[in-house]
């Protein structure tokens, strides 16, 4: 079966920076699982998968403004603590969860105070080429609750 509109695609994956350094890998874990055509990767990424079947082996380059976007210096802060959801103790270079009106934002801790902290709420790999290499496993049709879901569900149902 081909990955086309939805379709379940089960894949590993490394990815990397442009200079080669490895940044996150599922190849030690349980290979990565999503709904082909919802929205759910990066659309260079979804793009070059299209198509593709079991046994597939590839590389993306995506370019920063592709992947995560280029680093927006307004999108730093400062914030209350009391609006900050983490463990342990606040340390600079901590991705915390901010609540706002519009739900819970992942940020980066940039400096600590007293009462508040110094928030970078662009994504952690904004500014940065990246490159995916993948390894597809397996193919297969969605099922319609996974349709309606717009995700897919791993062995034994829901994954979320």
């Amino acid at each position: 079966m081909n990955i086309q509109r939805h379709t379940v695609v089960s894949f590993h994956y490394t990815l990397r920076d442009a200079s080669g350094e490895a940044l996150e890998t599922s190849r030690d874990g349980e290979p990565s699982l999503y709904l082909h055509g919802a929205g759910n990767l990066l659309p260079g990424l979804e793009r070059k998968f299209e198509g593709g079947a079991e046994g597939d082996v590839f590389s993306v380059a995506l370019d920063a403004a592709e992947a995560y976007g280029e680093r927006d210096p307004a999108r730093q802060q400062r914030v209350p603590i009391k609006h900050l959801l983490y463990r342990g103790r606040l340390r600079p270079g901590m991705l915390v969860q901010v609540n706002t009106a519009e739900g819970r934002r992942p940020a980066t801790v940039l400096k600590v105070g007293k009462f508040s902290a110094d928030l970078d709420t662009n994504h952690p790999l904004a500014g940065r080429d990246l490159v995916f290499d993948v390894e597809i496993l397996g193919v297969r049709a969605a099922t319609e609750e996974e349709i309606a879901h717009r995700h897919a569900h791993g062995p034994g149902g829901h994954q979320h």
